[in-house]
């Protein structure tokens, strides 16, 4: 039988590395060489071409981290109500699956900018127009991240409501991870969502780090073996 103290730990670490990536990626990377006007960020992406490949690289190992915690919450939770554990993972990984499509947008500006392309395929453009089509193309990564907080907010609300009628966590916990899903949900409507984006991403990094914290303390394995063997039944 899988370890309930195990699986809760490995999603603790996990949940943490896909934080830390996220961080590194968007606030370390993305915002410091992709802000400013089209010719900035083209000069920016030509003269920091490693450290841009790196964050696509650190966008995917995120990526690669959720999936896998989505899959570890569903074997965590399923006890409760399967169905509601099986649609937060669907939710949550559809989330995952637009925002890494989303991070082709991201890597577009390098080929537009640095050449690597089709040969001949820009001819006739001008430098501020393959400029402008570079910076187009990373607001469109940034929609499609934007489109996928709000499906991680609707997976996040399930889980929180499974973790609130668990026995195995604290039910506190789930309120907390409830109003941390509302506060993604709010990207349903893109200009509501950025416009409370300061106040949705310190509500979401507060609950995350609790959430951490709680699960490495560990969840409660008789509890849990109680859950699953009433839903067995």
């Amino acid at each position: 039988m899988t370890s309930p103290r195990l699986l809760g730990r490995t999603i603790a670490l996990l949940f943490l590395f896909t934080i830390v990536t996220g961080i590194i990626a968007q606030g370390f990377i993305s915002e410091r060489l992709l802000s400013g006007s089209a010719d900035t960020v083209a000069e920016n992406i030509l003269t920091h071409r490693g450290l841009y490949l790196f964050g696509f690289t650190v966008y995917l190992l995120e990526m690669a981290s959720q999936v896998v915690t989505a899959a570890l919450w569903y074997i965590l939770l399923r006890p409760v109500n399967r169905s509601v554990a099986l649609s937060a993972a669907f939710l949550e990984l559809s989330g995952c699956i637009i925002k890494s499509f989303a991070r082709v947008f991201y890597i577009v500006p390098l080929y537009i900018v640095a050449g690597g392309g089709p040969a001949h395929a820009l001819d006739g453009l001008t430098t501020q127009q393959l400029q402008a089509i570079a910076l187009i193309s990373f607001h469109v990564n940034n929609q499609g991240a934007g489109m996928a907080l709000a499906f991680f907010g609707f997976s996040t609300i399930l889980n929180g409501y499974l973790i609130f009628r668990s026995t195995f966590l604290p039910r506190w916990l789930g309120v907390l991870a409830m109003i941390s899903g509302l506060g993604w949900l709010t990207f349903i409507y893109p200009p509501l969502g950025y416009g409370l984006f300061l106040f949705a991403a310190l509500i979401g990094l507060l609950s995350s780090v609790v959430m951490i914290v709680r699960l490495l303390i560990g969840v409660n394995e008789e509890r849990w073996k109680e859950c699953a063997k009433r839903t067995a039944a």
